[in-house]
């Protein structure tokens, strides 16, 4: 029996390792499953004057709102906001978000909104944006 207990003591240490990870790790992982490429870098460096909206659509994703001005040409807006909360316990294993005891907790929010306009042909022909952090 005592080799059967054993076995079993590691197995729930084998679980419980895995459940330990840092709240880093799993932050991390969050990213990669949102658009990481929607950055003021990544709009400098991907929108160009004379693009097509087709080639916006693909570097950026849909836009928020498509309206049109006042001669008809179309304008895109992409309004994006991200808020992100880091909690680690001392003890590895996060149980509440609102009773961190022995741990520490990060808030911080951002908010990016890039303003595309077209000319008649359905071309960039004006990029403007603004970015926050609080």
């Amino acid at each position: 029996m005592r080799i059967g207990t054993f076995a079993a003591a590691v197995c729930v240490l084998i679980v419980l390792s895995g459940c330990t990870q840092k709240a880093s790790w799993h932050a991390d992982e969050v990213k990669q499953a949102e658009n990481p490429s929607f950055t003021v870098g990544e709009v400098q460096r991907n929108i160009h004057k004379g693009m097509t909206n087709a080639a916006v659509a693909e570097a950026l994703g849909s836009p928020n709102v498509v309206s049109t001005d006042e001669e008809g040409r179309e304008v895109w807006i992409y309004d994006r906001f991200h808020t992100e909360q880091v909690v680690s316990a001392s003890n590895g294993i996060t149980l509440s978000l609102s009773n961190v005891a022995g741990g520490a907790s990060r808030t911080s929010q951002s908010t990016i909104t890039v303003i595309i306009k077209y000319d008649h042909n359905k071309k960039v022909r004006d990029v403007a944006y603004h970015q926050s952090r609080f």
